[in-house]
Formats: C-alpha cells, structure tokens, sequence
C-alpha cells in the first residue's frame, strides 16, 4: 500500500516535470495498458483487483471519467482501501474537480494505517487544495534593476545641423538649436517594481502594481526622464482557465526634471490558455493625455491588440487612433500599428540569450504648420543581450539597442543606438 500511495504523489506532484520524450513513451504505455484492460470489462467490472488496475491505467492514459468509475466500484466492495482512494482522489485532481479531491484525500489523511511520511505529503496536498478553493491567497513580487550605459542619441533627434522649413524656405537653410540636433552622452538608469495579488474568492482576484523609473544624462540634463505609474483591477478565471481582467492606470512623467504629461486610463484583457504554457491575449486600452503647458497635444487614445505567448517567446500586434481634444492641434491626431517580438533563448543553466524587435507605423491627420505635408513614420527598435544568472534572484544583463525612424519630415528622421550593462534583483 506505501509503495502505491508513494507512486500516486510523485506522479501528481512531479508529471509535469518529464522530459518530453520519456513522457511521450510512457503515455503509449499507459495507452496500450489501458485498452488491454478496457477490453475485459464486460467480464470482470466488479473484481475489486481488476476494477483497480483499470482505474490506474485509465487514470494514467488521460481517461479520467473512466477512472473515477472503476475506483468508485472498487471502493463500493471495500470502503477502506486507501489506496484506491488516494488514485480517485488523484483523479477528480488531475479532472480540475478539487474539492472532491480535497474531500477524498482527507479521507486518506484519517486512515490510521497511513505511515507518517506519506500522511504528511497528503496533508500537504489538503492544504495546497484548501488554498485553491480559497481562491490562491495572496502573493507580492518585485524587481530592482540598475544600468549604466552610452547613448548615441538621447534627445532621439536628426543629426543635421540645419534644415529648411517649407513656411519659411524663402529664408533659406536654417540653423537647428543644440536640442534638436542628435546629442550623445553616458548615461545611468534605475527602474523598480512591486506587484500584488490577492484572491476574493476561488476564481476572483484583486491586484494592484506601482513601477518606476529614473534615467539620468551625465551632461544633458534637460533630457533626463521619470516615470511612475500605478494599476490596480480585477481578475476573473473560469472553469476553462481562461481570465478575463479589468483595470485601471494613472501615470506621471517627468522631462528635464519638469512634468512633462499625465496619463490615465483604462484597460480590458481576456487571455485564452492553450496546453504546453501557451497563451492567447485579447486587449482593449483607452488612454487620456494631459500634457503640461501644451494643450492642443491634450489627447485620447484607444489601442487594441492581440497576443501570443509561449515560455520562451512573446508576440504582439497593436493597432488604434490618437486623437487630440482641440482642433487646433488636429497636426499631431494619428493612426498607429505596431508588431513586437521579445524571446529568452537558455543555452546553458545560468545563461541565455534575450533578443527582441518591435515596428512601429504612425500615419497623422492634418499636415504639419511648419512642414506642410501629413507626416508619416517608420520606426525599427532592435535589443540584444545575454542574462546570466549570478544567483537564483539575481541577473547580469549586457544589453544592446538600435532604433531607426525613418519619416517625411526630416526634423523627426533619425537613427539611435545604445549599449549598457545592468544588475536586475527579482524578489
């Protein structure tokens, strides 16, 4: 019976955990097991023996009604055979019905032949269903990163020194000021972020986020940035592990050490779960911008996107409209669609790869004051670097970037490298 009961808590807790190949050779055995024994049912449903090899082989194959009725028949000739009610409970587990399965387990937990180690890990597993039933309680995460690095172009501006103005080209070339000509500098960065998450109930979640960040210019101070930004919603999970969610965000960001705009809004989310950590996403976001001493760039923007992720990569395309609140500044309204891909490639067990590239496309409204024409943009953002973990929580990261906008108005046409190195703290 020990040897049983052991064998049912590794495969519960450690299946998932099988190399893919050795998996994929054990389920074929299950398989033929389990038709060999399903063969005979109509001769031997109701040997207690026969009825409990069926229900492990149907348990193991993935036919997990199948089990639940061979164990359930073996249990009706005899009530404490414990380990046939740890494998039923293992199944209602492994069919996503926990509160039997926590039903049953305890059950097992109170059998006075139990040897102590295994009572243990069944009470372990009791608790563990308790937590899922109350919904998954609470959990707060976080991260603290720190890089130092060289920008070809913090200002992200044209490296021409003097342009002409179609308004004003009977004046002929002019002379662009230092801060719109492209700037290269040295520069130290430090982002930060909290997480939480608290459940309100078995499929009802609440969580909440605040992340900041603070980007200092060795000698172009008037280009330093900050960021912080709050969020907080809810989240709803059903039967089928699908989760849709809702949320709020309010962001405050600062230029040259001035407020420079805030942004509040409001974001849906329904994300479709696929087998082998796979994932689908559908968003919707709606944004306010309120710029300080601007207002005709006062604007509401509404984005829409969809996902795809896997454990290693991300994709995502994104498309919306911008547009400003006064007329006046009807120049800088546009149409936007973007596709990003991030990825993490392990090639050692402390080491691997991280790679991502992103396209970004802005089509505007009216034509630009000075310009005269409906400015159109291009822009290409490549990163690449390794991680190597220094310890389980924290990561060296070398990092390089390249971005190029391309657009009609030379004044916004320019190319952007930078090269860093950071240690990231997860907690």
């Amino acid at each position: 019976m020990t040897t049983r009961l052991l064998t049912s808590l590794t495969v519960l807790a450690l299946g998932a955990m099988m190399p893919l190949q050795a998996a994929a050779a054990q389920q074929a055995s299950a398989t033929a097991s389990y038709d060999a024994l399903a063969a005979q049912v109509g001769q031997r449903a109701g040997d207690p023996d026969f009825d409990y090899q069926l229900g492990i082989a149907a348990l193991d194959a993935g036919h997990y009604g199948e089990a639940v009725i061979a164990l359930q028949r073996v249990l009706a000739v005899q009530p404490n055979n414990a380990p046939a009610r740890a494998e039923l409970a293992r199944a209602y587990a492994l069919a996503g019905d926990i509160d039997t399965a926590r039903q049953e387990f305890s059950t097992v937990v109170d059998d006075p032949s139990l040897p102590d180690p295994v009572r243990q890990r069944f009470t372990g597993f009791v608790r563990q269903f308790d937590k899922q039933i109350g919904g998954g309680g609470s959990d707060v995460s976080g991260f603290l990163d720190a890089r130092v690095g060289h920008d070809s172009n913090v200002n992200a501006a044209t490296d021409l020194t003097s342009i002409v103005i179609p308004l004003f080209s009977f004046l002929g070339p002019g002379t662009l000021g230092p801060g719109a000509v492209a700037q290269d500098d040295e520069y130290y960065e430090i982002q930060g972020g909290v997480s939480g998450v608290t459940a309100i109930g078995r499929q009802d979640r609440l969580f909440a986020s605040v992340l900041g960040n603070w980007r200092d210019n060795v000698d172009s101070r008037v280009f330093d940035q900050a960021a912080l930004t709050g969020t907080a919603g809810y989240a709803h999970s059903f039967a089928n592990r699908d989760v849709v969610s809702m949320s709020g965000q309010v962001q405050r960001f600062w230029l040259g050490h001035n407020g420079y705009r805030t942004s509040y809004g409001v974001i849906g989310q329904y994300t479709k779960t696929l087998d082998r950590g796979r994932a689908l996403t559908l968003s919707a976001q709606w944004n306010r911008f309120d710029y300080d001493g601007a207002p005709l760039r006062d604007a509401d923007r509404l984005a829409v996107g969809i996902g795809y992720v896997t454990r290693a990569v991300a994709v995502n395309l994104t498309g919306g409209k911008e547009e400003v609140r006064r007329r006046a500044g009807d120049a800088e309204s546009n149409w936007f669609a973007g596709a990003n891909i991030g990825g993490e490639l392990p090639v050692a067990p402390r080491l691997a790869l991280v790679a991502g590239a992103a396209f970004d496309l802005r089509r505007y409204d009216q034509p630009d004051v000075l310009f005269l024409t409906k400015r159109q943009d291009e822009r290409l953002d490549l990163t690449a670097g390794v991680k190597f973990a220094l310890t389980d929580r924290l990561f060296l990261q070398p990092r390089a970037t390249w971005t190029r906008n391309w657009s009609n108005i030379v004044l916004y046409d320019y190319e952007r490298w930078t090269v860093s190195a950071g240690l990231r703290l997860e907690f």
